[in-house]
């Protein structure tokens, strides 16, 4: 920075009135002159004398306050000066990368260091400097300038922080960049090598053998040979703990590429086929990458493995930061049930009850068949505990108002009650329990769960992502039925025979026959010991079967389906109806059968109905077992089964509805082909 004068105000303001009073003098002596006798050299000799002493005074007061303000001014002025040129010479010299932003986002000064990452011959003056940085200078300044935003260019890392500096009346921006590549690369390092445990076990060798017992020793040796040949490829410690369970430590770097071939490791152990009938073999992998310590991770790859195989097994559940990520699933879900896991259940859950202060019952909004008998049968079971119990439900379901005729006293005691007076009944002791239903978005009332400290879930669903809470027992089996199959078993370990009342079991026995189709698909042997057990308790087929008799508004919005079809891909049936169903309920049931019906159709595979409500749109999926409309309704917020499915979109018209499915349904088969 150059010296510059102290006090230019100050002598300025003295020159102009030196100069001023000059001019005076001189009109005085000109007017003596013209007007009075005195001698001219005489009036000369007395203006100038006058002028002399006035100019003297006046220069000697300006040395005078000039020396004073200077006095005053001297150390600010020069802390100024210096401090100029040490922040310019500062920033010239400074090691990191430096440049100076107008308001038109062009470059008007930097430092040499940043001349030297640009490697430019030329000047960089006036140039964008969006040319330089991938990110803008409003991106900047709106970061934390505490801690900059981290960028890649000139083939690094910089750490950009960005300043406003205000001058004559135009905002600047001052960036400064700070060369952190070594630091993110030895994140990146840290991050690639850390370990990532997977648990890994095999779904139904088991159940298998017990129609190919020879083959059982070839196959869980073909199996291990494959996945130890799978852990040889990445370098992993692959280990058996258990008969069929193993665990798989290997580094993160290695998960990208499981990602992009989405676990081809699933379709190479379901080439491992058994028996006379070529049954195919499936593992299910559990991994975590939440961050913690290695018991922390272990815990975490564990909830993953459970809940890929709550899902139906054949697949792989990965837990990130992100949410929950699923893949494989392409097979029918594996029978791996057993009764010793339901009397176990059913032993805790009645200790639950009966240290609970009261039991609350909540199943998916819109309850049907297998909701209500599930809820009912729970709160017989609670009764049995003697615990105080209320079923919380939708008093305006079709399926309902069916199903109160038979349960009068129930009715008349007030067990049922609405969403509102459930908040009431809430409590911390409050056991609440859950049934045909494990998606919050599906439920009664979401807010309950939230409320609740206490919870259990019974349900025959896949599970559809990690709980956001830690229930107190869990039973989630997609390889049963249906939740009322489910719970018929809890009660038989529990109630001793001829304490389950009729109608109780009748409502029970139409729950599964509802979801299996009048027992013509997803059916078992436990499914035929369950219903035998209902009949024991007095259920009666005829009398469950009345509950499905079809009214006519049901029948006639049936047909309104059915008229409105379309052939999707070849093998898909779409249908719609015509015009709003002012009764959700009515429709929703009514799309369901249609949906049912369409599979008949020769060539069909799938089939999705679509029923248009006031203020949302329901789908209804199905599929012969060759397609998994699961998937595909999980892709729009929905769930359910392989072969059954269901989900319901708000805030969309039918048409946007339908756009949307499609998409998924491209997307699956997309993903489909590409695995094969």
């Amino acid at each position: 920075m150059g010296k510059h004068n102290k006090n230019p105000k100050l002598y300025i303001v003295s020159l102009t009135v030196v100069s001023m009073f000059a001019i005076i003098c001189m009109a005085i002596i000109t007017l003596m002159m013209l007007f009075t006798d005195i001698a001219p050299a005489r009036i000369l000799l007395i203006t100038v004398g006058v002028y002399a002493f006035v100019s003297g005074v006046g220069v000697f007061l300006y040395f005078f306050i000039t020396s004073r303000v200077q006095r005053f001014h001297a150390v600010d002025d020069n802390v100024t000066d210096l401090e100029c040129n040490l922040t310019l010479n500062f920033l010239s010299e400074l090691y990191m990368p430096v440049v100076l932003v107008n308001a038109q986002k062009k470059i008007i000064w930097y430092n040499q260091s940043f001349s030297d990452k640009v490697q430019s011959r030329g000047g960089l003056y006036g140039k964008s400097f969006a040319d330089y940085c991938p990110v803008s200078t409003e991106e900047l300044l709106e970061s934390d300038n505490m801690r900059g935003l981290t960028v890649q260019a000139f083939g690094a890392y910089f750490n950009i922080k960005a300043h406003n500096l205000p001058f004559n009346g135009e905002n600047m921006v001052l960036t400064t960049w700070n060369d952190c590549t070594e630091l993110i690369l030895a994140n990146k390092k840290l991050e690639d090598e850390e370990p990532l445990v997977a648990f890994i076990v095999i779904d139904n060798l088991e159940d298998l053998m017990q129609y190919a017992q020879e083959s059982y020793r070839s196959a869980s040796a073909r199996v291990e040979e494959i996945l130890r040949s799978w852990a040889d490829s990445i370098d992993g410690i692959f280990r058996e703990y258990e008969r069929d369970k193993f665990i798989l430590v290997f580094q993160a770097h290695h998960l990208a590429q499981f990602v992009s071939t989405k676990f081809d490791i699933l379709d190479k152990i379901r080439d491992v086929r058994v028996g006379a009938s070529n049954l195919p073999v499936t593992i299910s992998i559990g991994i975590s990458t939440l961050d913690g310590n290695l018991c922390t991770k272990e815990k975490n790859s564990r909830s993953a493995l459970d809940t890929a195989l709550q899902r139906g097994g054949d697949q792989v559940v990965l837990k990130t930061s992100e949410g929950t990520e699923f893949y494989g699933g392409k097979v029918q879900t594996a029978n791996r049930r057993s009764k010793v896991r339901a009397r176990v259940v059913a032993e805790e859950l009645s200790h639950q009850m009966a240290q609970a202060e009261n039991v609350l019952i909540m199943a998916h909004a819109y309850p049907d068949y297998d909701a209500i008998g599930a809820s009912v049968g729970i709160a017989r079971l609670a009764e049995y505990c003697g615990a105080r119990f209320n079923i919380v439900t939708n008093f305006t379901s079709g399926d309902f108002k069916k199903c109160e005729a038979k349960l009068a006293g129930y009715s008349d005691s007030g067990v049922f009650v609405d969403v509102s007076t459930a908040k009431d009944l809430m409590t911390s002791g409050t056991l609440l329990v859950i049934v045909d239903v494990n998606n919050p978005t599906q439920f009664e009332a979401a807010k309950l769960a939230d409320m609740a400290s206490n919870i259990a879930v019974i349900d025959h669903h896949r599970k559809a992502a990690q709980f956001g809470y830690e229930p107190k027992v869990t039973y989630i089996e997609p390889a049963a039925s249906s939740t009322s199959e489910m719970v018929a078993e809890l009660l038989e370990h529990v109630l001793a025979p001829g304490l389950l009342t009729k109608d109780i079991a009748d409502i029970l026995l139409a729950g599964i026959m509802l979801d299996t189709k009048q027992f013509s698909r997803n059916t078992g042997a436990r499914t035929f010991g369950a219903a035998l057990y209902l009949r024991n308790e007095g259920a009666n087929p005829t009398t469950a079967g009345e509950l499905f008799y079809t009214e006519l508004n049901s029948l006639t919005s049936e047909a309104d389906y059915e008229s409105n079809v379309v052939i999707y891909r070849s093998s898909i049936a779409i249908a719609q109806n015509s015009e709003a169903q002012p009764n959700e309920a009515v429709g929703r049931v009514a799309a369901a059968k249609a949906a049912d019906k369409m599979l008949n159709v020769i060539g069909i595979e799938a089939s999705f109905v679509a029923c248009y409500t006031q203020d949302a749109v329901h789908i209804s999926a199905r599929s012969n077992g060759r397609i998994n409309v699961q998937l595909i309704v999980e892709k729009l917020g929905g769930g359910g089964h392989f072969d059954s499915a269901a989900t319901r979109l708000t805030n969309v018209s039918l048409t946007e509805a339908l756009t949307m499915l499609k998409k998924a349904i491209d997307e699956y088969l997309s993903e489909t082909k590409e695995e094969k």
